[in-house]
């Protein structure tokens, strides 16, 4: 099915509204990709250092590009951080077309997701 720039912005800003529901503030794609990533480690809310946040970042976009079969779980080091492996080329996206693709796996994780 192919989404329109409306219907992504649309569904996008519901999302965000429901993230402000919860946490009160308005994140941007980067604040809700460390939620996600937050979330996927599951070791609750820390001060994380700045390496870790990156981490975090980098398993949210795993995770969420998991959906369309790009990355796949390899497992948890012994840290209980998880691992993923690239299993699908990804096409190019200038930075336009890249922030679209993750919105649309963001807005698809969170609605196969429990916590919205």
């Amino acid at each position: 099915m192919e989404h329109t720039e409306e219907d992504l912005d649309a569904a996008w800003e519901k999302l965000l509204g429901q993230i402000v529901g919860i946490v009160g503030k308005k994140p941007d794609l980067n604040g809700v990709l460390f939620m996600i990533g937050v979330q996927e480690l599951g070791k609750g809310i820390k001060n994380f250092t700045k390496e870790e946040k990156q981490d975090l970042m980098h398993i949210a976009i795993c995770k969420v590009l998991s959906l369309s079969g790009f990355y796949q779980l390899e497992g948890l080091d012994e840290a209980g951080w998880p691992h993923w492996k690239l299993v699908k080329k990804l096409p190019f996206f200038d930075l336009l077309g890249q922030e679209k693709v993750l919105k649309l796996h963001v807005i698809e994780y969170f609605n196969k997701e429990v916590f919205i």
